[in-house]
């Protein structure tokens, strides 16, 4: 029975795992960082949500990270660490500057993150069929 796996490529495993993992540590520390500075500055819409996106995302690129494998589970970890870097870059210049990061910034972070969330899912429907 063939796998989706089939001998993975490196830039898709190992890489890919210990860029997710980098992308977790960093997510992490600006979700802090975005909380502290949204409960001294007053009510910031743009930090509260680089918060609760990078709050939620890290965990889930440090997970990928150590315990993902395979191409489907690496390729949902590029789709949520580059949605979610963009899309809280976005946000943050908007938050600093006055403007967004380029044009559709935020909706191209926001649609990578959720394909990602979608790839997990067909990951997941079929785990029981093939190696994932």
């Amino acid at each position: 029975m063939r796998t989706l796996d089939n001998e993975t490529s490196p830039l898709l495993a190992g890489t890919g795992n210990r860029l997710a993992i980098i992308t977790a540590g960093f997510c992490g520390a600006a979700g802090v960082m975005a909380a502290a500075s949204a409960s001294h500055v007053g009510e910031s819409r743009n930090l509260s949500a680089i918060a609760a996106i990078c709050l939620a995302h890290g965990p889930a690129l440090l997970a990928l990270g150590l315990a993902g494998r395979g191409r489907i589970l690496a390729l949902a970890s590029i789709l949520l660490g580059f949605g979610t870097v963009v899309f809280a870059a976005d946000l943050g210049v908007r938050e600093w500057r006055g403007h967004g990061l380029f044009t559709g910034a935020a909706p191209l972070g926001g649609f990578s993150m959720i394909a990602g969330w979608v790839v997990i899912i067909f990951a997941g429907v079929l785990s029981g069929r093939a190696r994932i």
